[in-house]
């Protein structure tokens, strides 16, 4: 799929996004902080903030936060999640033209986005919005698949039903990384994340990515059988535990 067409990939699972994707650990506000001179003065734009989940994390840091979001229906439900939090500014814009003045940002993030973007174009943007000595920060929460039984047979279940799952999933970070610093060296910090998940929330898990079946679609009955049996077979106490390693990615770009 093209990356014209990616800000419209999840227009009809925001719901399911809202609800059932996972956060991102405390620690990686604590790294911005020591690494990135992240204080509660700090002007933040979060790019492709979609419904705001690591964005609230910076709000209630305290930061000023510019959530910059193409997509019309991730847009308003960020704006709803965040209603209360006085600091945040929601901009109808994406990471190759983000409407923000030049030079205004003092770190400008991403969170599990990076991989949608026209990686040259953003990085222009990015060190356009920037003050000097700003810095970039990608983030993603990259889903183990093979380290519990659980885990390969839930990548099994995507490997068989999922439409273009091997083409967009974000674990192929590498590339994308390379792409967007170059030439500016960039750190990687790495965080361990967990989410346990009852039946409802694996199933609304699932149905927030891009690339599965919906209702009415074909496999779509299938797909939730296996998903019953893959929860059935691997619950303890009625959960299951989805394991994550959030990379954290940052340089100063110019």
């Amino acid at each position: 799929m093209a990356v014209s067409d990616s800000t419209q990939r999840f227009s009809s699972r925001v719901g399911d996004y809202v609800r059932f994707r996972p956060t991102y650990p405390p620690q990686v506000i604590q790294l911005l902080q020591k690494e990135c001179g992240l204080a509660p003065v700090s002007v933040v734009a979060d790019i492709a903030s979609g419904t705001g989940i690591f964005t609230r994390l910076l709000l209630e840091n305290g930061n000023q936060v510019y959530g910059v979001e193409p997509n019309v229906e991730m847009r308003r439900a960020g704006e709803e999640f965040l209603t209360k939090y006085r600091r945040f500014n929601s901009v109808a814009g994406k990471a190759e033209a983000t409407t923000l003045p030049d030079h205004s940002i003092d770190i400008a993030t991403s969170a599990q986005a990076a991989h949608w973007f026209d990686l040259a174009s953003a990085r222009k943007e990015f060190v356009r919005i920037l003050k000097p000595g700003g810095w970039a920060v990608l983030l993603w929460n990259e889903r183990r698949t093979d380290s519990t039984p659980f885990l390969r047979e839930y990548e099994q279940l995507l490997l068989t039903f999922g439409s273009d799952y091997k083409e967009v999933r974000h674990e192929r970070t590498t590339e994308t990384i390379h792409q967007f610093f170059d030439p500016a060296p960039f750190k990687l910090q790495t965080f361990e994340m967990f989410q346990q998940c009852d039946y409802e929330a694996l199933e609304g898990r699932l149905l927030s990515s891009s690339y599965v079946p919906q209702t009415g679609s074909p496999n779509y009955s299938q797909m939730i059988a296996e998903l019953h049996r893959v929860f059935q077979t691997n619950q303890i106490n009625g959960f299951v535990t989805l394991e994550y390693n959030t990379l954290v990615y940052y340089a100063q770009l110019a």
